[in-house]
């Protein structure tokens, strides 16, 4: 446990624009995953678990779900007289009279909260990788090892690991980092970085008032890069299941891998649970006549149709005589009868008429934007 070592803050709208009009009307942290959760659950239950007491979540703009979720922290044990949850709003700098732009400039509009803390490290983390990592691991290896920097990475996957905002890193053999690419496909031998990383407290603080004096904006860039050769910037390699959502495919792809028990049970491994907001529910109600194959289906759902290869969220109501095949459909959502749906992601409290027929693909799921009704 790491209890008063490490605090940990999380960037709630960093890579929102990546995935389009899903993010709209909330944050990339507040993006619901697999049935039940929202992205910034894998983090913090991460953070909790690891004995992370003291956590704050910085936020830009359209917020409003995430507050919701997030509530007083009491789902995380983050709910205390002492420490606990803080969810820091956008602070207008007096000088630009706009937001804030780029990590740099929030973390510095966090300094004062951070200063205050009486841990001796902080763990910075982004929404936009959906995993199982141990927090207590990664901050005593980095404190094990001397590191000014550790940088929680992986093995790359597939060529969608880069791109905008992506962050890859070459390790000698002792596991220091010899050189840092961003913004686009890692090289061979290069590591995926999941944008989270340990900091010791005093060097964030000396880093980003110089980094902000100098308008840099880009943590990775404008300092990791910069000082690559100053600090000793370490890393960890996670080996367990990791997804990188980075665009609606890459959203799509990774919530139908769920759909395999292996993958399920790595993520979701009743050792390391993920908290997340509790809704009281009803079961599932499956009509007679129902064909349900391969799906996870959440409380609440009501099916009387037929759904293949889907992903169902709480309060999803599926109509007698529609089919649904390789469709992700969120809270509340209502499928009319007759309906025929393949490979569409439908958000939260859309409505499909009786007989619409929708249709994606798999390499371009059809998007349907939240409360739409078609």
């Amino acid at each position: 446990m790491l209890t008063n070592k490490a605090m940990g803050l999380i960037f709630a709208n960093m890579h929102s624009s990546s995935v389009g009009n899903m993010t709209a009307q909330r944050t990339m942290a507040s993006l619901p995953f697999a049935g039940r959760y929202r992205l910034v659950d894998f983090c913090l239950s991460s953070f909790v678990r690891g004995g992370l007491r003291e956590v704050g979540v910085i936020v830009k703009e359209n917020y409003h779900s995430l507050m919701n979720h997030l509530g007083s922290g009491k789902e995380w044990d983050l709910s205390r007289k002492i420490a606990g949850l803080m969810v820091y709003p956008p602070f207008i700098g007096s000088l630009s009279g706009t937001v804030y732009h780029g990590k740099i400039a929030a973390l510095y509009n966090v300094l004062p909260y951070i200063k205050e803390s009486g841990s001796k490290h902080v763990v910075l983390a982004d929404c936009d990788h959906v995993s199982n990592f141990n927090t207590a691991e990664l901050v005593n290896n980095h404190i094990d090892n001397g590191a000014d920097v550790t940088i929680l990475c992986y093995e790359q996957q597939n060529k969608d690991e880069g791109g905008l905002n992506a962050t890859s890193v070459l390790r000698d053999e002792n596991g220091r980092v010899i050189d840092i690419d961003f913004n686009r496909p890692p090289k061979e031998n290069y590591l995926v970085s999941m944008n989270i990383m340990v900091i010791n407290r005093e060097l964030l603080i000396e880093l980003v008032e110089d980094a902000y004096s100098h308008r840099m904006i880009v943590l990775e860039r404008d300092i990791l890069q910069h000082h690559i050769k100053d600090l000793f910037i370490n890393t960890v390699v996670y080996d367990g299941f990791v997804r990188r959502i980075n665009s609606v495919q890459s959203y799509f792809t990774s919530s139908m891998s769920l759909l395999e028990p292996d993958n399920r049970k790595c993520l979701f491994d009743p050792l390391k649970p993920i908290y997340t907001k509790v809704n009281d529910d009803a079961p599932a109600r499956y009509g007679i006549g129902c064909n349900v194959k391969n799906s996870l289906v959440a409380d609440g759902c009501i099916i009387e149709g037929e759904i293949e290869n889907c992903l169902l969220f709480r309060g999803a109501k599926v109509r007698s005589g529609s089919v649904l095949k390789n469709c992700i459909i969120m809270q509340d959502t209502v499928i009319e009868e007759g309906a025929s749906l393949s490979y569409v992601i439908a958000d939260k409290e859309v409505k499909i008429g009786k007989d619409r027929s929708l249709m994606g693909y798999e390499s371009y799921p059809l998007y349907i934007q939240k409360g739409s009704v078609v």
